[in-house]
């Protein structure tokens, strides 16, 4: 594989996208690298701006299916290959990874993952349809009375996240439903977005049907009241502000989780465990947080110890990197609530401290193994950007509580029904039964349901 390109010189100009074109700010702010550097600049645009911006999208009409369709396809190519806004897609891969400390094998692999699912957009929401219900009050079935599939609203904006580049991939289906689209991003990584956006209208999609509105955080609320739905990404303090609002699709902190059960041998899964650990850096809501075995514990946290052990710090644009980079700052508050948060537990990687300093500002976030006495312990909830694992006993008459509140659930087991109570457990939204790691994501399946659950509707259509 090709080394990363040379740091890009002078700064990137992150300009807000609006509905007549790129727009750059008076007011801009510094984006800097995990080491402290300056890498670009963002412009932030006011509450007034957001208004106009929405007014205008709200205005917009969908272009037809086909249409839309066909551009967001070619937008995919773009997004994964092409120079935009003067920036090549390996210079655009280094930034992200500088800036946001995510490895950059990890955003090569998103943005390759990004393109692919952009481009089966189409399969994707169709897959969420209901079996009776067409896309068009047009179709011939509507004559003697049909389900048809219709947008809840016409603009839906997104609070996006930064942790990882590939949740990206997600909202753009709301454009191949016809939704105009607004995006704040992540100060940690607006690049990704910009970039998208900008592939988008390379690709033909017309300026009016999707913006990128960088903001202060005192005008984020702005965004989500002035449009028909949101998809918010945060954590607890976010989950709170938004939970009574029906108009609002949270995407919060994941909790997934592996439960293994005593009829099975988990030295056989090891691979599938420590690849959900710590895979794509860990930084994921898929990413596992906590482990649960049927039987001593101990045994199961030294295999993870040693395998993660040796796990070493790089900065994030090598190609030899695998943890998650952050300021020095801020991955010493990581660590002191790590270890907090750990008091009580038996640590057997990481009790003494997880960060490797880079020594020019930044530090990565070495892994961390904590054995827990029993399955209700709350450390089994805290949830930690970088590859960080409770492990825990657990037995029948724990049941599935422990594993509640969860995005995703591994289950290796031969108990067909236990897996049926996984299933039908309201708040777990994803099991995978078997050698399957908790970040397994693919076009067409859902993540925490269908996006287009949530943005469409089934209306009944009997015409003449």
């Amino acid at each position: 594989m090709p080394g990363p390109p040379p740091a890009p010189t002078g700064r990137f100009r992150v300009e807000a996208l609006g509905a007549r074109g790129p727009y750059r700010s008076l007011n801009r702010m510094d984006v800097t690298d995990v080491a402290g550097g300056p890498v670009a600049e963002l412009s932030l645009v006011p509450k007034l701006f957001v208004h106009r911006t929405l007014t205008a999208l709200r205005s917009a009409t969908s272009l037809p299916t086909d249409e839309r369709i066909g551009l967001i396809m070619r937008a995919a190519e773009l997004f994964e290959t092409a120079t935009l806004a003067g920036q090549s897609a390996e210079e655009y891969q280094y930034t992200v990874s500088r800036v946001g400390g995510v490895p950059l094998p990890v955003v090569r692999r998103a943005t390759r993952s990004t393109a692919a699912r952009l481009a089966r957009v189409y399969e994707s929401v169709q897959q969420a349809r209901p079996v009776g219900a067409v896309g068009d009050w047009r179709d011939p079935l509507t004559r003697t009375g049909r389900g048809v599939w219709a947008r809840k609203g016409e603009v839906l904006a997104v609070h996006a996240a930064g942790n990882h580049p590939g949740t990206h991939s997600v909202w753009p289906e709301a454009l191949a439903l016809g939704y105009r689209v607004a995006v704040r991003p992540s100060r940690r990584d607006p690049f990704t977005p910009h970039r998208l956006i900008t592939a988008l209208r390379t690709a033909g999609l017309p300026d009016g049907q999707v913006a990128l509105l960088p903001t202060e955080p005192t005008t984020a609320d702005s965004l989500i009241n002035g449009a028909d739905l949101g998809l918010v990404y945060g954590g607890e303090e976010v989950v709170r502000r938004y939970a009574s609002d029906p108009t609002v699709l949270l995407q919060g902190p994941g909790r997934s989780k592996i439960l293994v059960t005593a009829d099975v041998d988990w030295r056989e899964h090891l691979d599938t465990i420590v690849d959900s650990v710590s895979g794509h850096g860990g930084t994921g809501c898929v990413n596992a947080t906590a482990v649960f075995v049927e039987g001593d514990p101990a045994p199961l946290c030294a295999a993870l110890a040693e395998r993660l052990g040796p796990l070493s710090g790089l900065p994030p644009q090598d190609e030899k990197a695998v943890l998650p980079v952050q300021p020095a700052e801020s991955a010493r508050a990581i660590e002191s609530y790590l270890l907090r948060a750990a008091a009580g537990t038996r640590p057997w990687l990481g009790g003494d401290g997880i960060l490797d300093d880079l020594g020019d500002g930044s530090a990565a976030l070495r892994p961390a193994v904590h054995q827990l006495d029993r399955s209700d312990a709350p450390q089994a909830g805290v949830e930690l950007p970088f590859p960080c694992v409770w492990v825990a006993p657990w037995n029948a008459d724990a049941g599935i509580a422990p594993l509640r509140h969860s995005l995703v659930v591994t289950v290796i087991t031969r108990d067909g029904a236990l897996v049926d109570r996984l299933v039908s457990e309201p708040t777990i939204s994803n099991v995978h039964v078997g050698d399957h790691p908790t970040y397994f994501m693919a076009s067409g399946l859902p993540h925490d349901g269908y996006l287009a659950e949530f943005l469409m509707r089934s209306k009944t259509v009997i015409r003449d």
